[in-house]
């Protein structure tokens, strides 16, 4: 009845409060640093702590969405329990995040902050759907909001574990770089298979101008220009390869300095793939000769450091040593014959 909507609405007061409790929550878990707590760390208990916190904060979501599906309308007392519930649980989850040492990886410590904001997200989120939708209908938007939490939830199972987590999470996240420059140089290649025009597929049409325009076609100078460039994109790509199956095979996580060099790989790596995206995109025509050599320059400086780092560290026993070498000379290669390409650009 419309004499019930303004109880009904004033019912949910708690939820708009509850919003904003979830935000300040979000903010601390985005800024704040992880304490070095009392108490020595064991992290098959923080593991399982944080695993249990995942699983409460998924079913909350549930009973939370399942109030405000359907009539009968939540009363207010319900509903001040319902986000009290909500608001423990993303409490206990942050908590946990909290015990998580700094000395254990920064590697690590970003991808379980990763998650944990995730969740915080997807509640503050559902909430706020549960909110603006009409009274006691259960809405499209909240059968999402209700499955994105879940989901992010479930991603606690996905997080690297194994004895050495800091390793695990390095290797997860040199997998990634390496998926994103496979795929820029597949497209590459692909752009250059297709012929002088690299536009031709999106270019069909004759309204669009003179089909001879240099800005849309390759010349041959450019084309010996890039090929240089992709020998740089496959050494990227090699070189990511190389160094996650040496930390798969010898990376450990059991003093501070071997988690530090984990971390600084990890750090570096992460420079790979913008660097290659960046480059690929000054390839397209009409090319810049001075933007390519630029591009160029700061990917080979990011591979050299990625090798550095790489050979210093204990991931690099002396049969290693040999592909580092290699790769380090075929950068320099690419990287001179880039730089001859572009000599009048100086």
């Amino acid at each position: 009845s419309p004499a019930a909507a303004p109880a009904a609405m004033e019912a949910r007061e708690p939820l708009r409060e509850l919003v904003g409790a979830l935000r300040a929550v979000l903010a601390r878990v985005r800024e704040g640093e992880p304490g070095e707590g009392r108490e020595p760390f064991e992290l098959p208990r923080f593991w399982e702590a944080l695993g249990q916190t995942f699983k409460v904060t998924s079913q909350e979501a549930t009973k939370l969405s399942l109030a405000f599906s359907g009539p009968p309308p939540t009363s207010a007392e319900d509903c001040r329990k319902l986000s009290e519930d909500v608001q423990n649980a993303i409490l206990a989850v942050a908590t946990v995040y909290y015990w998580l040492p700094k000395g254990q990886g920064t590697t690590l410590r970003k991808m379980v902050r990763d998650a944990t904001t995730e969740v915080v997200e997807g509640m503050i989120q559902l909430t706020e759907t549960i909110l603006s939708a009409p009274l006691e209908s259960l809405s499209q938007e909240q059968l999402i909001s209700t499955g994105g939490v879940w989901e992010a939830c479930e991603q606690v199972s996905n997080l690297p574990r194994g004895e050495h987590y800091n390793q695990a999470a390095v290797v997860s996240a040199l997998a990634a770089c390496l998926g994103v420059v496979k795929d820029a140089l597949e497209e590459m290649e692909h752009a250059l298979m297709e012929g002088q025009d690299p536009y031709s597929d999106i270019m069909e049409d004759e309204e669009l101008g003179f089909r001879g325009n240099r800005d849309t076609y390759w010349s041959e100078a450019d084309r010996k220009l890039l090929s240089s460039c992709m020998g740089l994109m496959k050494a990227s790509k090699a070189c990511l390869k190389k160094v996650l199956g040496v930390v798969k095979a010898y990376g450990k996580a059991d003093s501070p300095e071997q988690i530090a060099q984990l971390d600084d790989l990890a750090d570096i790596a992460s420079e790979v793939s913008p660097s290659v995206d960046e480059l690929a995109l000054s390839m397209y025509p009409p090319v810049n000769e001075l933007a390519v050599r630029l591009n160029a320059a700061k990917l080979a400086s990011v591979l050299k450091k990625v090798l550095e780092i790489t050979k210093t560290s204990h991931v690099c026993p002396p049969s290693e040593e040999g592909w580092v070498q290699f790769l380090t000379g075929a950068v320099d290669h690419n990287m001179n014959k880039i730089k001859n390409f572009t000599q009048g650009q100086l």
